[in-house]
């Protein structure tokens, strides 16, 4: 049913996305390995890069959303965000020290800081309520195949080229061209409604009011939860603790995004036709578990089986909190939204990761995960207390 009926823009932008995420995790997937072994940087320089790199991509998201409200175009800054991202790719190809790959580390996370919160307003620009979910759904979809195929190539093109990171960070700009390119003739911007005026500054403060107490309570669980989701290196060293071989721990990760990619579109469909709040608050229970279980776990089938369950809670929860948002708020300030609620993602990652290890080195792997169930938990909560607003 969705397939027919979903706008086209929808699935160019899915299709854009998956190419951009090949790009990118060719180059991701291999980065800390060529910046120790080759250009010889230390893993704290590792850690710097990445936080510098997201925390730039984060604040960006806010501006770059409400810059497409106020212009009432979007597809330019789309195409801009992600044409930044594919033009740098070079920049690590040719990096000979650790700040030569800083500054395209830098340009690429600029690019997505710049392109992500117009990309997920034309999604909800593009659609009815009633198909909305399934959209969000597919995109999500469409991106997470590019999530495990991106490494894949990697994995393939170290093996046929001896090893060579320079080879295959040049050939990442190929899938990131066509990414480009797709946009820019693919994606139609959508006619703009007459009542909608643009050119008034979306972040004054009548506006962020306009948003909605439902918003912002959205917004406020997406902060708790994210508090407690630390980065996914946490859960790769509890695989290896656990006895899962070194070999074949990269591996954990495909589980994840497979998973991910083929619940992401049911999921949305799902909420489409039975309500988003129900699907939202599964998600994030569903989490809760998942890392009570790798707080407890014994053997390597046990987190085989976690890491799948792991990418369906994405898939219950990333678009269909995505569709709820799009639901929720003024349609001249979607932008805008998506930009906040990333920044609130964004901000969390960081002292999430930094708690979980210290949790982790202070009492062990099992406080971390009880620690990220907890602040689950207490978002569920949260969002159960406000049920009404969704209903």
């Amino acid at each position: 049913m969705h397939k027919k009926t979903l706008p086209r823009n929808v699935w160019v932008l899915g299709f854009v996305s998956l190419l951009t995420d090949i790009s990118s995790e060719m180059i991701h997937s291999l980065l800390p390995l060529f910046l120790v072994s080759v250009l010889g940087a230390s893993v704290l320089t590792v850690g710097i890069i990445e936080g510098i790199a997201e925390a730039t991509a984060s604040v960006l998201k806010v501006f770059s959303g409400a810059l497409s409200d106020y212009l009432g175009h979007r597809k330019g800054l789309a195409v801009f965000g992600y044409g930044l991202s594919t033009f740098v790719k070079p920049l690590f190809a040719i990096a000979t020290s650790p700040t030569g790959v800083l500054i395209a580390r830098f340009g690429d996370r600029l690019g997505k800081g710049i392109r992500v919160a117009p990309r997920d307003a034309l999604v909800a620009d593009a659609t009815t309520p009633q198909e909305r979910g399934a959209a969000y759904g597919l995109r999500q979809s469409l991106d997470t195949i590019g999530a495990f195929t991106g490494p894949l190539a990697a994995f393939v093109l170290m093996a046929a080229s001896g090893n060579n990171f320079r080879l295959v960070f040049w050939l990442a700009l190929i899938p990131g061209f066509f990414a480009v390119a797709l946009l820019a003739v693919g994606v139609r911007e959508p006619k703009k409604n007459p009542s909608v005026n643009p050119k008034t500054n979306p972040l004054n403060w009548q506006a962020l009011r306009s948003l909605g107490s439902g918003y912002w309570i959205l917004v406020a669980v997406a902060l708790i939860f994210n508090l407690g989701n630390s980065s996914e290196a946490f859960l790769l060293l509890r695989a290896g603790q656990v006895g899962i071989e070194a070999s074949l721990v990269p591996l954990t990760l495909v589980v994840m995004n497979l998973a991910y990619s083929l619940s992401a579109y049911p999921a949305g469909i799902l909420s489409d036709r039975f309500g988003r709040f129900g699907l939202l608050l599964g998600g994030f229970m569903l989490y809760a578990l998942v890392y009570l279980g790798f707080a407890f776990v014994q053997t390597p089938w046990q987190v085989w089986v976690l890491f799948a369950f792991y990418g369906l809670h994405m898939g219950m929860s990333q678009g269909v909190l995505l569709a709820l948002i799009a639901d929720k708020v003024p349609t001249n300030l979607r932008g805008t939204a998506f930009g906040f609620l990333n920044l609130a993602v964004g901000l969390a990652l960081l002292p999430a990761s930094i708690l979980a290890g210290l949790l982790w080195q202070a009492s062990g792997s099992w406080a971390t995960f009880i620690a990220g169930s907890s602040f689950a938990g207490v978002a569920v909560l949260l969002l159960l207390t406000q049920r009404k607003k969704y209903s």
